[in-house]
């Protein structure tokens, strides 16, 4: 095989400098919140309420789906294309959801759009 002078990054290599290069607008930043904002979240099926107890941590208050029928106490880990990468802690339209809550993953459909709920005042 003949050196042609040109090299190709791994594929993996390839996927974070893809990663990396992403304007990833439109989305949830935990580590830019305090914690107690609420955001209407739609995906492919269904529509989550989520409030940010802890952004931190990424625990949180959710409610929709077949999982969360209730508002129930889980942990937010991050989004992800539905691999191995997982952006933490940050949510973004065209990723799926990934919670945690008691010992089981949970994974929900691609997110739609991302809506912030107004805290209303007393």
């Amino acid at each position: 095989m003949a050196d042609t002078g040109i090299y190709r990054l791994p594929a993996a290599s390839r996927d974070l400098r893809w990663w990396s290069e992403q304007e990833w607008s439109g989305g949830i930043e935990f580590t830019l919140l305090t914690g107690l904002e609420q955001f209407a979240i739609r995906t492919r099926n269904t529509l989550y309420e989520l409030t940010v107890l802890s952004p931190v941590t990424g625990e949180v208050l959710v409610r929709g789906g077949r999982f969360f029928p209730d508002h129930t106490r889980a942990l937010f880990t991050g989004s992800s294309l539905g691999g191995s990468f997982l952006k933490v802690r940050t949510i973004h339209p065209g990723f799926l959801m990934e919670f945690h809550h008691e010992g089981q993953r949970i994974v929900t459909t691609r997110v739609k759009d991302v809506t912030a709920i107004a805290a209303r005042s007393a």
